[in-house]
């Protein structure tokens, strides 16, 4: 009798656990697709609304990561079977400009979540705004919308947009860490060439050489950085950030090209004691 009472109780447990799984999931009520972000806006046309999410709910100068849904307006559902392809565009006095992006690609895991990444290298101002404009295709029918969006500027630098001794302008932007810690930090950047106004293209075999420094404190460093290269052709570079103390920090930064030649940025010297080419963190 006192088995039958266990095996009882264990079957309940089983199908209350069945009956919350992952398999019950409708387009109307996505389990966890947005957990742990936040909306930034909304954009829409006649058809659908797409939600833009990020953790932080805003979008910011430098490197941004995205998520977005597509909910139809006619039956209030999210879409689950989209492609999407998008264009930033900074709308200036005189001129419109792009800046570096990733593809739109499915969340692994999530039926109704998208995500990529743009890398904004100005922020919005009084009078030039960016503008995005995103297109879909949902069961072989084409749509579009384009609506203004709000790129805040950050409180360090994390992009750097130049022109390089070869006269080809770049745009290098901080990645990771994102919280930085004492010691030693994998550090992340992405390079980019711009080909044209809106076209942005990653820059394979380069190496940014770091060199951190501390204004505050009579301008240490740290011991055990590593240069940053590329691990796989049209990836991030990668490479290691020591960071001895809590504060303010300068990264100052030298970009080579795949002969080893300086395109921008100098070394650190009594008499020069700041890159043109640099990073800020604090923490």
């Amino acid at each position: 009798m006192k088995n039958f009472k266990y095996l009882s109780i264990l079957f309940v447990a089983i199908t209350l656990f069945s009956c919350s799984s992952d398999s019950d999931f409708t387009p109307e009520k996505p389990i966890d697709e947005i957990s742990g972000l936040t909306k930034i806006q909304e954009l829409s046309n006649d058809n659908h609304i797409i939600e833009l999410y990020s953790e932080t709910g805003k979008l910011t100068q430098g490197y941004n990561q995205i998520s977005l849904r597509i909910k139809d307006k006619n039956t209030n559902t999210y879409i689950t079977n989209a492609s999407l392809n998008w264009m930033p565009i900074m709308n200036m006095a005189t001129m419109q400009h792009s800046c570096p992006k990733s593809l739109i690609e499915k969340v692994s895991g999530k039926q109704t979540l998208y995500d990529g990444t743009i890398i904004f290298q100005m922020a919005q101002n009084d009078k030039d705004f960016w503008e995005l404009k995103i297109n879909y295709t949902i069961n072989a029918v084409d749509y579009t919308v384009t609506a203004p969006i709000s790129v805040f500027a950050s409180e360090k630098r994390t992009v750097n947009s130049f022109t390089g001794t070869d006269g080809v302008r770049y745009v290098l932007a901080y990645i990771a860490p994102k919280s930085p810690k004492i010691g030693l930090n994998n550090m992340t950047v992405g390079l980019y060439k711009m080909q044209d106004m809106m076209t942005f293209s990653v820059i394979d075999n380069f190496k940014v050489k770091i060199d951190p420094r501390m204004p505050s404190m009579g301008n240490h460093s740290s011991p055990n950085n590593t240069d940053l290269t590329q691990s796989i052709t049209q990836g991030f570079y990668n490479g290691n950030l020591s960071l001895t103390m809590t504060g303010y920090w300068k990264i100052n930064l030298q970009l080579l090209n795949a002969s080893g030649e300086i395109l921008k940025g100098e070394e650190f010297t009594p008499e020069n004691t700041s890159s043109s080419l640099f990073f800020e963190i604090e923490f």
